[in-house]
């Protein structure tokens, strides 16, 4: 799986290549700046991308204006962005469009190898992976209708989806069968008044719904 890097600091640049080299990833290219990023990605086309929020000039958002970019010029090309905090502007920014293929995870997670690098393979598979604690700080600020007729299970169920998790997932983190769980999702699906439609699809809709963006 091919991947390039784009992080201003050495340290966690030369740190991230490492790792994913030994976790058997091809780091095409790792870089420093935003500008740098799109070059090399017109020339490698990767699988996916890794990249930082802030990166020079500014270090404000260059590196999610990248992204962006990336989501609409090369939207099968999976990006995976890394915030040093929760940055809720940033992350609805990104989920605003085509969910599939893109994860917003705190730097904190990296040490978190094997969930840092499941995450990884996921958003490089299409997936969509989102911090725990994004999640929780989302779902915090949004409570509102039509969320408001959830019960609390299925609240805890829908916030492990929107952290990018499988039915099986779900199950494990919340200690339930997986047949619980599907009948939970049946439940969010109709309270949201997501209609029949294919499963994947509601399956986005109602995260976006639970992040408060466009149904």
């Amino acid at each position: 799986m091919r991947v390039v890097i784009a992080e201003d600091s050495v340290l966690l640049r030369e740190g991230l290549i490492r790792l994913l080299e030994r976790a058997g990833f091809t780091v095409q290219a790792a870089v420093g700046t935003a500008e740098d990023l799109l070059v090399e990605l017109e020339r490698e086309q990767p699988d996916v991308v890794v990249t930082d929020v802030r990166m020079p000039p500014s270090h404000t958002d260059e590196g999610l204006r990248a992204a962006l970019v990336i989501r609409r010029q090369w939207p099968d090309m999976g990006v995976l962005v890394l915030s040093q905090y929760v940055e809720e502007r940033y992350a609805t920014d990104l989920l605003a469009g085509e969910t599939s293929g893109v994860g917003y995870l705190l730097k904190d997670r990296v040490a978190d190898v094997a969930d840092f690098l499941d995450g990884l393979r996921r958003v490089a598979s299409g997936g969509t992976v989102l911090d725990p604690e994004v999640v929780s700080q989302l779902l915090v600020r949004r409570r509102s209708d039509p969320l408001d007729r959830l019960t609390p299970r299925e609240l805890d169920v829908l916030k492990a989806m929107a952290e990018g998790r499988s039915n099986a997932g779900v199950a494990a983190a919340l200690t339930v069968s997986e047949s619980a769980v599907a009948k939970h999702i049946n439940n969010i699906f109709a309270k949201l008044d997501l209609r029949h439609a294919d499963s994947d699809h509601r399956r986005v809709l109602a995260v976006l719904r639970f992040l408060g963006e466009r149904a």
